[in-house]
């Protein structure tokens, strides 16, 4: 039987993607995305609080945020130490832009501390140069000795139990193809995936992924990628094209968003 918590993840996706689906207006938009937002940033027992602050964030760059098309964020949307963020609208957030504001700040440490103590986590199976296509992995800390790629369906099963943990250490970069996915099995939760990532990632058109991207440089998602998680770039970019990214709940004992 579907976790409780893996359930509302479907949900919530699924009414957003419903919505632009059905072509809504900004304003239709708007008032979907108001109790959604209160939906996951409800305090889930089970969401690792590896992500601090920053779990609070659908996108948080470095340099700028840049869209294109009617991208919708569930959950906050910030820069910093850059300034900018365009392209919104036509894109829509359902929580607060930041730009370079303390909260930014604070989400980018977050980050960036998240990142340094993945990246020092003990590999328990390292699948270097194995296409994350057509695996179906258990819980576990996974190493990429070189650059990593989707090219199909990567199944992540939680054996019954929402909090398992998924790291994938990736040194350098992470490229999914047009179409792949990520497929939560079991009880697993997109809050507790996590794609650790030494340059870059770039998200093919049309990629359905669950977990959250911590890229060290910058972050690509083509036209309708769609994100059950948050992307975070730390020293770069924030590239966006006509996607859904939604945060994926909170820990216990996280400050609730603003």
């Amino acid at each position: 039987m579907m976790a409780r918590g893996h359930r509302l993840d479907i949900c919530a996706v699924g009414l957003v993607l419903l919505c632009i689906q059905l072509t809504c207006t900004q304003g239709a938009r708007s008032q979907l995305a108001q109790p959604l937002r209160r939906l996951l940033a409800t305090c889930n027992p089970s969401c690792s609080n590896a992500l601090a602050s920053a779990a609070s964030f659908g996108v948080l760059g470095a340099s700028t945020v840049t869209n294109t098309g009617g991208t919708m964020i569930t959950g906050d949307c910030g820069v910093s130490p850059g300034s900018a963020i365009t392209g919104f609208p036509p894109g829509q957030t359902s929580g607060t832009m930041h730009l370079d504001d303390g909260a930014a700040t604070a989400g980018q440490n977050d980050a960036h501390a998240a990142y340094t103590n993945f990246m020092n986590t003990a590999t328990t199976k390292d699948i270097s140069g194995q296409d994350m296509g057509g695996m179906t992995l258990l819980p576990g800390v996974y190493g990429y000795s070189s650059s990593a790629g989707n090219g199909g369906t990567l199944t992540l099963d939680a054996q019954g139990n929402p909090a398992a943990i998924f790291i994938f250490k990736i040194v350098s970069s992470l490229v999914t193809a047009s179409g792949s996915q990520v497929v939560l099995a079991n009880g697993a939760l997109a809050c507790n995936v996590f794609f650790v990532v030494g340059s870059y990632a770039t998200l093919g058109t049309g990629t359905n992924l669950a977990g959250s991207i911590l890229a060290m440089t910058s972050i690509t998602a083509t036209t309708k990628a769609t994100v059950m998680g948050s992307l975070l770039a730390i020293t770069a970019a924030v590239t966006l094209d006509t996607n859904v990214v939604a945060t994926m709940g909170m820990a216990c004992g996280s400050p609730p968003p603003p």
